[in-house]
């Protein structure tokens, strides 16, 4: 924990806080990013004459710490490329327009590629790989992002990925929509929505119930001499909450007993489990709104935020809404905000939210579009017929990629034992009826780790590249971003007839799904193997 002594002039109001920040740092620093080192009491808030302030001494001691203690883990490591941490970019940057269209799992940032497919050099980076016109093939497609920065760079992307959800999302980032009649569609289920919620007592109970939580939080846990404490581990934090939890119980009972709230969850599928009913029944309500839809690209783009939607909304905790541990249905001690915080009982709040959000992303993405085409198709790359599919479902790319062929890979895919791609996604294929292809998965966590698992990986990916090498001009380039902490990638590129020409390295310390700890992983650049 940083000193928190400070003198009576080092006080400096918090947009100003924000500017010396962002001078300090190299990278924008906005007052949020200041209201957050707050709000978990990394800083303290002080007044000054009624303004509210922060000490310089203390940010900038918080800085420097939190950049010395990073830069020493990673520094120690020579072969690793500190310009492709990115780590000068901010969130806004690496969730930029529609890279943010929905959560998911393993996802790479856009600068990654980028680095990559656009026209610079560099120290690391010696020749140019893609140029403006080219067609690039990501086989693991995920939610995209390699077919966003190719439309962006003037080039054509073809994507393929197993998981249907999965194209669903990379197809509405890149597709062109009416967005007038998106808007139109979203007011109309909007006012819908509204309308069934105040017909409910829903409003009237979550008023009072968070009118009750407000008073109880800043009695007991909205200090800072609070979050300190738990920082220094001088109070017992697991203790001290839970009590507070059972001191509060009864005005929640008594409120869902005065306006009839159920509770009633069970183990029959995912939406019974980890959805309270109140919820569950706006989703229903939502869902068929969307099926109405007479437009398909517009129905696609709906069920993308309903999807992103109903994730926030799932009976979980803040903490463990990326991996759900037990369904909760009652207030609880959230360590993720030192308070407590509650189940939700609604999706009006987050459906508002993401409707917004989500025509803001796709307008901001309007504005860099480039005139090329790119598509992902649902399919095992192991085996896919890539003209047959685009011959079916876009001609005009099918004929590009049969008269010019594919100019490389840019792509990340499964690390081994580490993700199932069906489940993270499990609420979504369960309310719109999406068929499931689990069993074509390759590394999935479900198989672990095992030397047997590893093995057949390696089989996985290497299948996947030479059934690839069909469609590849002849002076390819692949790049594959793994954290082969297996080395498994020698086997693969050997497998599939290539050779890793060069491997570039990088710490991980900017994602978009966070975890706790950052990591490196490797870009692998493979070429055709010679004699």
């Amino acid at each position: 924990m940083i000193s928190t002594i400070f003198q009576e002039n080092d006080l400096i109001p918090i947009p100003e806080a924000s500017r010396w920040a962002t001078a300090f740092l190299r990278k924008p620093v906005s007052t949020s990013n200041i209201g957050y080192l707050i709000q978990y009491a990394l800083i303290k808030k002080h007044d000054d004459n009624g303004t509210p302030a922060v000490s310089l001494s203390e940010l900038k001691s918080y800085y420097e710490q939190n950049k010395k203690y990073t830069e020493a883990k990673w520094s120690k490591d020579e072969s690793l490329n500190w310009a492709l941490s990115f780590s000068n970019c901010t969130e806004a940057e690496t969730t930029k327009h529609v890279h943010r269209l929905h959560p998911y799992k393993g996802k790479f940032i856009p600068q990654l590629v980028e680095y990559f497919l656009d026209a610079h050099t560099d120290a690391f980076k010696k020749e140019v790989y893609f140029k403006a016109g080219d067609l690039v093939l990501d086989p693991f497609c995920g939610s995209g992002t390699t077919l966003v920065e190719a439309n962006e760079l003037g080039i054509n992307a073809i994507g393929t990925d197993v998981s249907l959800f999965n194209t669903l999302i990379a197809n509405c980032k890149i597709d062109e929509v009416d967005m007038f009649a998106l808007e139109r569609e979203i007011d109309a289920i909007t006012t819908k929505l509204q309308v069934h919620y105040k017909q409910t007592t829903l409003a009237d109970f979550e008023n009072a119930f968070m009118e009750k939580l407000a008073d109880f939080n800043t009695k007991y846990f909205s200090s800072y001499e609070y979050k300190t404490a738990i920082r220094n581990k001088t109070i017992n934090e697991k203790e001290y909450s839970k009590q507070k939890v059972a001191e509060f119980m009864p005005t929640y009972t008594a409120l869902t007993e005065k306006y009839g709230i159920s509770l009633e969850t069970d183990e029959k599928s995912f939406l019974t489990k980890w959805f309270l009913p109140s919820v569950r029944e706006e989703l229903y309500l939502v869902r068929d709104l969307i099926n109405a839809a007479s437009d398909e690209k517009i129905r696609n783009v709906l069920t993308v935020l309903l999807s992103r939607t109903m994730r926030s909304c799932r009976a979980t905790t803040h903490s463990d809404l990326a991996t759900l541990l037990e369904p909760v249905k009652t207030p609880y001690y959230c360590t993720k905000h030192y308070k407590i915080c509650k189940p939700l009982f609604s999706i009006t709040k987050w459906w508002g939210t993401y409707s917004k959000d989500t025509v803001n992303r796709l307008y901001q993405f309007s504005q860099l579009r480039t005139k090329t085409a790119q598509l992902c198709v649902t399919g095992d790359s192991r085996t896919i017929d890539l003209t047959a599919e685009l011959q079916n479902k876009n001609p005009a790319l099918a004929e590009v990629l049969k008269t010019q062929k594919l100019q490389g890979i840019f792509s990340s895919p499964p690390y081994v034992g580490l993700i199932d791609y069906h489940e993270q996604h499990a609420y979504a294929y369960e309310l719109f009826c999406f068929p499931r292809r689990d069993t074509q998965e390759i590394g999935p966590l479900r198989n672990g780790q095992t030397l047997d698992a590893r093995s057949a990986y390696v089989e996985g990916i290497a299948e996947v590249l030479l059934n690839c090498k069909k469609y590849l001009a002849d002076d390819y380039n692949v790049f594959l971003v793994a954290n082969d902490k297996y080395n498994l990638y020698p086997s693969i590129a050997e497998k599939a007839g290539m050779k890793i020409v060069n491997r570039y390295e990088r710490p991980v310390l900017n994602r978009t799904e966070k975890a706790k700890n950052a990591y490196s992983e490797t870009i692998f650049h493979l070429k055709e193997a010679t004699e």
